[in-house]
């Protein structure tokens, strides 16, 4: 099970970047798939998470109405859209899978997610 996560860049405050997360060798559709950031010396924490069951969705406080997660089945893709970026979301922007989501409880919890790819480094110029 491997996960890979592009997109990340330098940009400018409130410019936009799409991440993108490709599984290889198993399809996203099995398993919920969450957004995860970390800068160094922090916490890795929850961006947005989307199910795999009805295609729920979750986002933190810090980025609701900015981000918008969404997934492409035939390209075995989940995205993560960021738009009017700030410096505070400079980190390196992790995806994951929650293999055991049964589609009920919390959906967007760190240490549900034990299937993670490397990372892509976002950094937003003031």
């Amino acid at each position: 099970v491997q996960l890979q996560a592009s997109g990340g860049g330098l940009v400018q405050t409130g410019g936009s970047l799409r991440l993108s997360c490709v599984a290889s060798e198993f399809s996203l559709d099995l398993y919920a798939i969450g957004w995860f950031r970390q800068v160094p010396g922090k916490e890795r924490e929850e961006i947005s998470c989307i199910s795999s069951y009805d295609g729920s969705t979750y986002y933190a406080d810090s980025v609701k109405g900015r981000f918008s997660i969404s997934k492409d089945s035939s390209k075995n893709t989940v995205y993560l859209q960021m738009d009017r970026l700030k410096p505070e979301d400079t980190a390196v922007y992790y995806c994951a899978a929650f293999i055991d989501y049964a589609g009920w409880g919390n959906l967007c919890l760190l240490y549900d997610y034990r299937v993670w790819g490397l990372g892509t480094q976002v950094t937003v110029s003031s």
